[in-house]
């Protein structure tokens, strides 16, 4: 049987291989695979999440949504454990955005626990980037609006891990003040 440390390490590297040729909105071009390693770093090391397959889709969350994974792929390669995480947290692309928003709101109640525990990650790895450095082309509006949106969407969330879900709620209270009115968010 293969060691933690493998498994996760082949995630890592077929994340990265899917994900080579991409880079982040920010301005310095950051590389994509940051990202996904930002995910299962906080699941880890702020979430105390040590169940193998959920770091290992968080490794892989975005792979079918931004790349030209398949979910078949990830099934013959990662097992239907982890395949099934990433196929609840990743958007049909078909759809408009505002229809992927609206069902990532809808449908984050109704995940798996460990589901749950990805999104939430990515949400709070997302947030903070975003107070970080503004994405290329986003004005403070655009930005407001994601705060507003993640809020709904960790709302569905709530009972999952209490230490992320402390984190994200210590960022929704810096960036609204006591009117539920956004403040400034990023740098």
């Amino acid at each position: 049987m293969d060691s933690d440390a493998a498994l996760l390490l082949e995630a890592a590297d077929f994340a990265a291989f899917k994900h080579r040729d991409q880079r982040r909105k920010d301005t310095n071009s950051t590389p994509y695979i940051n990202h996904p390693i930002g995910v299962a770093r906080i699941l880890s090391h702020e979430g105390g999440v040590t169940d193998i397959k959920v770091l290992q889709a968080a490794l892989l969350h975005d792979t079918v949504e931004d790349t030209d994974t398949t979910l078949e792929e990830l099934e013959a390669k990662f097992g239907e454990a982890v395949a099934g995480i990433v196929r609840e947290v990743t958007d049909d692309k078909s759809l408009p955005k505002q229809e992927r928003k609206r069902l990532q709101v809808e449908h984050a109640p109704h995940c798996s626990p460990q589901a749950k525990l990805v999104k939430l990650a990515d949400k709070l790895y997302n947030l903070r980037d975003l107070n970080r450095c503004t994405p290329v082309g986003w004005n403070t509006e655009r930005v407001q609006e994601y705060f507003v949106w993640a809020s709904e969407v960790v709302k569905g969330l709530k009972g999952t891990n209490s230490a992320l879900e402390g984190k994200l709620e210590d960022l929704f209270r810096e960036a609204f003040n006591s009117d539920g009115k956004a403040t400034r968010l990023y740098c």
